[in-house]
This record gives C-alpha cells, sequence and structure tokens, in this order.
C-alpha cells in the first residue's frame, strides 16, 4: 500500500514538474522571441529603409520653396538686359546708370512692381515718373514689360516645378510612415496561452473539429483577433459561427468570424480569423439629385463597413457633370483603396492631396470628407477638407461639424479640419455636399439644416436621407442648382 501511494504521489510530482517545465520553457521560449523578433535583420531591414525614404524626403523640403515676386537678383539681372538693350544706344545712360543710379533703380523698381500688381492707376503713374526724365521711355517701357513677362513666367513654372517636389516629398515622407509601421506589425502574431489552446482543442473536438494551429495577432491597441487553421471529421459539417460560439464561451468575450472568410468547414485544413464583436451595429444609405439639366452628378461617395470600423467617404469634384464626376470618383476609390489597406485617414488623404497636385492642369481639385466610426467605443472621428458642413442628431439636439479649409488638390501642404466626437444609441449621422446647404436659405444654411434634421422622425437611414433631400428641395422649387447628397447613417447600440 504504502509503495504504491509512495509510486502514485513520485508519478504526480513527475507531471507537476513537467508542467511547470513546460510553463517555464514556454515563457523562456515567448521571451526569447519577442527579443529576436525586436531585432529580427528583416525588421531591422525593413526600418532602415523607412528611415532612408524619410531621409531623402526631408533633402526635398532643404530645398528652395516657392516665390511669390522676383528677387533682388532678378530685378537687376532685368535691369542689366535694358542696359545692355535700350539704354547702351542712349546718350543720357551714363547719367542715368552711374550718376544717378539710385533714382533710377528706384523707379524701375516702381516701374515692375507696378507690371507685377497689375493696377492700371498705379502703372500710369510708374510709367509717368518715368518718362519725365527718359527719352526713350515708351521703348524701354515695351522691353522691360517683355524681360518682366519672361522673368514671370519662369517664376511660374519654377513654382510648379516645386510644388511637383514638396508633392514628392509628402509622398516619400508617407511611405516611410507606412514601412515604418509594416515592420512593426510583422512579428505582431504570436501563439495563444498553452491553457487556452488546450481547451479550445478540447471543446471543438467535441464537435468533430480538429485544430492544427492557433495563433493571436497581439496589438495592445487593437480588439482580440484570433487564428484558427483547423478542418472538419469524419463528414461532418460544421460552420463558423458555431467555432466562434465555442472560442466565445472559452474566451469570456464575444466572437465573431471576418465576414471574408468561409461560412462552413470541410474535411480540407483552412485559416479562419475570428475578431471581438463590436458594441454598436450601424445602417447606412444615401440619397441623391444631380444637377438640373446635368445627367452625370459630380458628386461621389463610398462606405465600408469591416473589422470594428465604418467608414463613409464623400466627395464633391469641383463644377458639375462628367468632369467632376471623375475627380470626385477617383478622390472617393483611392480613399477607400488607402483606407480598407490599413491607412490611417491623415495619410490617405495626404497622399491623395500629393496625387492631385502632381496631376493638376486646369485647376483638379475636389472637396475630401471622411467620416470613421469606430463601432467598439462609439467615436466618431471627421477629417475635412474643403468640405460641407456634417450634423450628428440626437433626440432634440443637433451638432455641426464644420470645415474651414480649402479642397484638396489646391495647395500641396493642405491643412486638413480634424474633430472627434462620441456617438451614442439611436444617434443619426448626416453628410452632405455643397449643393445641399446652398439650397437653404443664405448665412442660414446650418440653421435650417438643424431644423429639417429635427422634424424628421424616420428610423431608417434610407428614408431618413430621402426625407432630408425632400425637405432642401422644397427651399429651391425643386430645381437642383447643384449637385445634391445626402449619407446618412444610423448608430444602435448591442443587446
Amino acid at each position: 500500500m504504502h509503495e504504491g501511494m509512495i509510486a502514485m504521489l513520485g508519478i504526480i510530482a513527475v507531471l507537476v514538474i513537467r508542467d511547470m517545465a513546460k510553463t517555464v520553457l514556454s515563457g523562456k521560449k515567448d521571451k526569447n522571441l519577442s527579443e529576436i523578433y525586436e531585432h529580427h535583420p528583416q525588421k531591422e531591414q525593413m526600418e532602415r529603409y523607412a528611415a532612408s525614404f524619410r531621409k531623402l524626403a526631408n533633402s526635398f523640403y532643404d530645398m528652395p520653396f516657392r516665390k511669390e515676386s522676383l528677387t533682388a537678383s532678378e530685378t537687376e539681372e532685368i535691369f542689366g538686359k535694358m542696359q545692355k538693350g535700350v539704354c547702351s544706344r542712349c546718350p543720357r545712360a551714363e547719367s542715368c546708370w552711374n550718376l544717378c543710379y539710385h533714382l533710377t533703380y528706384q523707379q524701375g523698381c516702381e516701374l515692375l512692381n507696378a507690371l507685377e500688381n497689375g493696377g492700371r492707376d498705379e502703372l500710369t503713374k510708374a510709367f509717368g515718373d518715368w518718362t519725365e526724365h527718359c527719352v526713350n521711355g515708351a521703348r524701354f517701357l515695351e522691353e522691360i514689360r517683355d524681360e518682366f513677362m519672361k522673368s514671370r513666367q519662369e517664376l511660374m513654372w519654377n513654382n510648379r516645378l516645386i510644388e511637383n517636389r514638396l508633392a514628392v516629398a509628402e509622398q516619400l515622407g508617407e511611405v516611410a510612415h507606412i514601412m515604418q509601421m509594416a515592420a512593426e506589425d510583422i512579428y505582431s502574431i504570436t501563439g495563444v496561452p498553452h491553457e487556452l489552446e488546450d481547451q479550445a482543442r478540447k471543446n471543438l473536438k467535441k464537435h468533430h473539429v480538429v485544430v492544427k494551429k492557433m495563433w493571436m495577432l497581439e496589438k495592445p491597441e487593437e480588439h482580440l483577433k484570433i487564428f484558427l487553421t483547423m478542418r472538419v471529421r469524419g463528414g461532418q459539417c460544421v460552420t463558423v459561427g458555431e467555432v466562434a460560439r465555442e472560442l466565445s464561451a472559452i474566451c469570456s468575450t464575444r466572437l465573431v468570424p471576418a465576414r471574408e472568410g468561409r461560412n462552413v468547414l470541410n474535411s480540407d485544413y483552412s485559416t479562419v480569423l475570428f475578431t471581438e464583436d463590436t458594441n454598436y451595429r450601424v445602417l447606412y444609405s444615401a440619397a441623391k439629385v444631380t444637377k438640373e439639366k446635368e445627367t452625370v452628378s459630380g458628386d461621389s461617395y463610398a462606405c465600408r463597413d469591416e473589422e470594428g470600423q465604418l467608414v463613409m467617404c464623400l466627395s464633391d469634384g469641383m463644377g458639375s457633370g462628367l468632369a467632376a464626376s471623375r475627380e470626385s470618383e477617383a478622390v472617393v476609390e483611392l480613399l477607400e483603396e488607402f483606407i480598407t489597406s490599413g491607412f490611417t485617414r491623415e495619410t490617405a488623404a495626404k497622399m491623395i492631396n500629393s496625387a492631385l497636385v502632381l496631376q493638376r492642369s486646369g485647376g483638379m481639385f475636389s472637396t475630401v470628407d471622411i467620416c470613421e466610426l469606430n463601432l467598439y467605443t462609439g467615436v466618431c472621428s471627421f477629417l475635412k477638407a474643403g468640405a460641407a458642413a456634417s450634423f450628428i442628431r440626437r433626440d432634440q439636439w443637433v451638432e455641426t461639424i464644420s470645415s474651414t479649409s480649402m479642397a484638396a488638390g489646391l495647395v500641396q501642404r493642405l491643412d486638413f479640419d480634424t474633430a472627434v466626437k462620441k456617438m451614442y444609441d439611436g444617434d443619426y449621422l448626416v453628410m452632405v455636399t455643397d449643393g445641399v446647404l446652398d439650397a437653404l436659405p443664405v448665412q442660414k444654411e446650418e440653421e435650417t439644416m438643424k431644423e429639417i434634421l429635427l422634424d424628421i422622425h424616420c428610423t431608417s437611414p434610407r428614408e431618413f436621407g430621402r426625407a432630408v433631400l425632400e425637405r432642401v428641395l422644397g427651399y429651391c422649387g425643386y430645381r437642383a442648382r447643384d449637385d445634391m447628397t445626402v449619407l446618412v447613417a444610423g448608430v444602435w447600440k448591442k443587446a
């Protein structure tokens, strides 16, 4: 009996020591892997690439910036050409450019300033002052105007090159930022705790699911994401929803399968992503009216609901018709592509603005209006460039989010208007283009829109948007003087 008890105790001790060893060794392994990943050659190489791109971008920023007027050296160069041309055959050249140099130079500068500013009265006065002592005044004015126009044209071309250079610098800086983020994300995926993996294997085995591998995305600022490589056995049919329910019970948090994954498991191994379920659900819709006598709207929009984020993009191309539609559609498509690829809305907007500056010909620019709603927290972030005001309606209260910045594509270093608001159960978010507000009474656009929103009692975002557009059209005699688009999103708390 005693020998049996001693043997049993010995076996228990061995098992306990084995489990302790596994825990200690796994901890060391995780720690060693963390250290390896932190200084992994590929990660460090990616960081070096990012540093190189950032340094290259800074070299562009260190170059001369755009000029609004001619410099002193360029002015002296024009006067030098005039001395060698018109004034070289004038008997009074010695008197003007040597004995009375300062007076001649001052009056010449006044003449150039008048040409540059374009004021008729100022130009007439400067020309009159010049002809009082210049015997070849008419010819001198004609020649200096030609030289000024050449220098002015060269200045405009140089400024255009500088804008393009800054656009490239902006792109390089954003590429460096993206590469740095990619380097940090390369090794964010780690194994799950052994207890959790063992429990998942046992519970799923009861449902005929064989788990081959299980790991998680470990990023402190993000919500739980678990990957499972698994299959079913015995010809069974198991949905990923059933697996999600088992995982939710094990992890003590509500998990749902990713939308782009498969719905049913079969006998082949497949990897499925499960993410933490959101706290809010959202429905959205759009209502549009094309400008009178136009067949194509110059407004474009996109809505994406994935990975716990609702992103709504709205762009109004300058003008109307097909040209405006192409501009706004290009902006929205790029915004959608960048944001859904994981870029921040600021990065996406900056890169698009740079692209518009680079390809601008004849004034290609569009408004940018981005709303990003976190469906876990209800926090809504806005980014606007030349966009119309947006509105949040909550019960009998409406808040306005306005913008005073310029549209994208006008200037290289564009300052975006940003705002952050908290959304609650039953709130409605309303985004509109300029055509909607311009149809309302002048200087009372936002106040009138607030009254319209408070007077609508539809619960469906689709009907809500249509009702808004119907009320707005009533103010302009049901004749749209510009393209109108209304985006509406309703937010509700999950039970």
